[in-house]
């Protein structure tokens, strides 16, 4: 289940509001102008499956999206453990580390989440939120909007991404520290309990 956190961006310690009501999360992301919707991600994937065959079982979706947002080419992100490749933590490590600093994109950022979880940070309007998005969820970020982005220490999730352009979704990073100043991933996700699935 979705989770949303919002924060005042000067104190990370004591949280303004806290709800999984998928409805008062999107009343209050839309206030930002940002996007929130659940979607059926109930498609079987096996363990080994890439992104041609994660795309081909979300096709429907995927076309649908496309067509609305006017976007022109879709991928897709996965990570789950790996503990028979002696590499994977530092693997892990080097993924969780590219977008942990606030930056912005060029275009708007659309990710569908079809398994696992990660913590988007949007700062926008004097706060951050904090946005957990599990299996289902629908996140569509505005051009422009500072953000950063945590999938936690042991990284498992599967999403879709949509772009208008294949430059667009490159991180332009503010150089604001802001983000280590707030509760990473497994803090807000009580160590994976509450949202992980087994993968």
């Amino acid at each position: 289940m979705s989770l949303l956190v919002v924060f005042a961006e000067t104190d990370p310690g004591a949280p303004l509001e806290e709800t999984r009501s998928e409805a008062r999360i999107a009343a209050v992301l839309a206030g930002i102008g940002v996007r929130f919707e659940r979607w059926e991600a109930s498609a079987p994937l096996g363990a080994s499956a890439g992104q041609d065959e994660v795309l081909a079982a979300y096709r429907a979706d995927v076309d649908r999206l496309m067509r609305e947002g006017g976007y022109r080419s879709a991928d897709v992100v996965r990570l789950a453990p790996a503990p028979e490749d002696p590499a994977w933590p530092e693997k892990a490590r080097a993924a969780r580390q590219k977008f942990l600093e606030e930056h912005t994109h060029a275009e708007d950022e659309v990710r569908f989440f079809v398994e696992g979880a990660g913590v988007f940070y949007l700062r926008a309007a004097g706060k951050v939120h904090a946005m957990l998005c599990d299996k289902g969820a629908l996140l569509s970020v505005p051009a422009g909007t500072r953000h950063w982005f945590d999938m936690g220490k042991t990284p498992y999730f599967t999403a879709i991404r949509l772009f208008t352009t294949p430059d667009g979704w490159q991180a332009a990073f503010t150089g604001d520290a802001i983000a280590r100043r707030f509760p990473d991933y497994d803090a807000l996700a009580g160590g994976g309990a509450v949202i992980r699935e087994a993968p």
